[in-house]
């Protein structure tokens, strides 16, 4: 394994951050990439799917519609649409510690109807249901499938996701010609990140399945939330890069978690506006390597 050279990183035109000019210098260290010397690549990345890979947010907001467009004018999430995603994935993200085993599109129904009851709205039986398969429909980011087609050239590709076994059948689907390597969803582990279980579950399958040892370091976690990812990968000594997608900002926070709440829990190694800087990045120093 080789480190990447920070001078080159720093002065490059895809990479995201300037770490002379930004906080982000103090938290920032060498990114690893494993160097071209088998076939296939043997170092894999993990990823977390909806919100890194898939337009989750985007999407969510869409599927939320039939309580957004009933709510008052003047209530705070009809004023601050992302006060509706903070208050659905703060419901969701209780019944996930209180049920762990819950499938996630039943999840997804559930939270549906607490949010609507608490603001007072009125949904059918038709939208509760649809609600929770609507995850698999949703598309990835415009940068997410070149990115990977990039980063499969170099890596083993695995996602780690608080998914149910549907909609990640129809999410994969959207990556194609790029083939994960391993899948590993919530439904199959019996609970959801930031449970340390999901990430032992993944290290013990991608040693089995890939052998891969992450205690040599050979695996790196590429992630957008802070709180289900990147809290729990510093926990664990994982190595981790953000894919932050505008969550560097107060007002870009989503639902990924408050930066400024969690940097001091957190140990990313880089940050990446998206994945599709993410990779070529990783591209460029490859090639930089082999050249």
């Amino acid at each position: 394994m080789s480190g990447l050279n920070p001078d080159l990183v720093k002065n490059s035109a895809n990479v995201a951050i300037d770490f002379t000019e930004t906080e982000f210098e103090a938290i920032a260290s060498p990114l690893v990439i494993h160097a071209l010397e088998e076939s296939p690549p043997s170092l894999p990345l993990s990823f977390d799917c909806y919100g890194t890979l898939i337009q989750w947010e985007q999407g969510l907001h869409s599927a939320l519609t039939p309580i957004s467009s009933r709510l008052p004018s003047n209530t705070p999430e009809a004023e601050n649409p992302v006060l509706l995603l903070q208050r659905f994935d703060t419901l969701s993200a209780k019944l996930q510690v209180a049920e762990p085993e819950l499938r996630y599109n039943i999840n997804l129904s559930r939270s549906f109807v607490t949010l609507a009851s608490e603001l007072k709205v009125s949904v059918s039986d038709e939208e509760v249901e649809k609600f929770g398969t609507l995850p698999g429909t949703w598309p990835p980011f415009p940068d997410t499938n070149a990115g990977l087609e990039i980063l499969k050239k170099h890596y083993k590709l695995i996602i780690l996701s608080n998914i149910d076994a549907d909609n990640i059948a129809g999410s994969v689907k959207q990556f194609s010609p790029v083939e994960f390597d391993g899948v590993y969803i919530a439904q199959e582990i019996g609970s959801y990140k930031p449970s340390h279980r999901n990430f032992e579950y993944l290290f013990k399958h991608a040693k089995e399945e890939l052998g891969v040892d992450r205690e040599k370091g050979d695996l790196l976690h590429v992630a957008r939330s802070l709180t289900a990812d990147h809290v729990p990968s510093k926990e664990l000594g994982l190595r981790s890069v953000w894919i932050s997608r505008g969550g560097e900002t107060k007002e870009g926070e989503g639902v990924g978690g408050d930066y400024e709440r969690l940097k001091g829990d957190v140990g990313f190694e880089w940050r990446f506006d998206t994945i599709g800087d993410f990779a070529k990045e990783v591209d460029r120093q490859f090639r930089e390597k082999s050249g």
